[in-house]
């Protein structure tokens, strides 16, 4: 069964939103927006940090983009939002969904975020999911790595809404060179393809975080859900 791409329209308006919070309410440098190809499809891959980091990247990519989004975020006023400005939700059914969707949206010629750590931490991309990897695979569409520094600080909370005017970055990197080994199919090839994807955006991180004063943060703000409680 064939799936739909996500409207046209929604990214127009709602990229503007993006680029208000990004600019006016706080103070984003971007670099290295021509790295990103100027037109047909493309994946971008970013660290996660914070809660305001698909809003920032969403309104500073300089081309329409959608964004795979857990279905989690799809409530209250950001249900509308997000539906509105047809972002991609993740379902749970193993991203299945929409996975297919942001293949629609590659084939169309467009562009696709995605956050392969798969949730918001420490930002350093030690772990991702391979979900990226599918998309580059299946659409052969290039890969470019974007740095997102100063969105959650030390000892802030992974839901922080940052004061107005504070200081962020994201750089957008060279695209990645996937370069896979023959014979491979299948699952190893979608693996392979993950791990050039991870260590192609820490090296991107690396390469971005000693040029500015901002940092990413030092503890883990979900590490205590990992750990089993103590009986009382």
């Amino acid at each position: 069964m064939s799936v739909k791409a996500p409207s046209k329209l929604g990214p127009l308006w709602a990229r503007r939103v993006g680029w208000f919070l990004a600019h006016v309410y706080w103070n984003t440098e971007v670099r290295g927006k021509k790295r990103v190809p100027s037109d047909g499809p493309a994946i971008l891959v970013m660290n996660h940090v914070g809660f305001i980091d698909g809003p920032i990247a969403f309104g500073v990519v300089p081309r329409r983009s959608y964004f795979l989004i857990r279905r989690s975020m799809f409530v209250g006023p950001f249900k509308w939002l997000l539906t509105w400005a047809a972002q991609i939700p993740v379902e749970n059914d193993g991203g299945r969904s929409a996975l297919a969707s942001g293949l629609a949206v590659l084939r169309r010629g467009d562009v696709v975020g995605v956050f392969p750590e798969g949730t918001r931490g420490t930002g350093t991309a030690q772990s991702v999911h391979g979900g990226a990897a599918w998309l580059a695979v299946q659409s052969g569409a290039p890969v470019v790595p974007a740095a997102i520094v100063g969105t959650r600080r030390t000892g802030e909370s992974v839901n922080v809404w940052p004061t107005p005017r504070r200081r962020l970055l994201i750089e957008f990197g060279d695209p990645l060179p996937l370069e896979l080994p023959d014979g491979l199919s299948g699952r190893a090839r979608q693996a392979a393809a993950a791990e050039a994807m991870a260590a192609g955006l820490r090296a991107h991180l690396a390469a971005v975080l000693p040029t500015t004063d901002l940092r990413l943060p030092t503890d883990d703000p979900l590490r205590d859900r990992a750990r089993p409680k103590e009986s009382s």
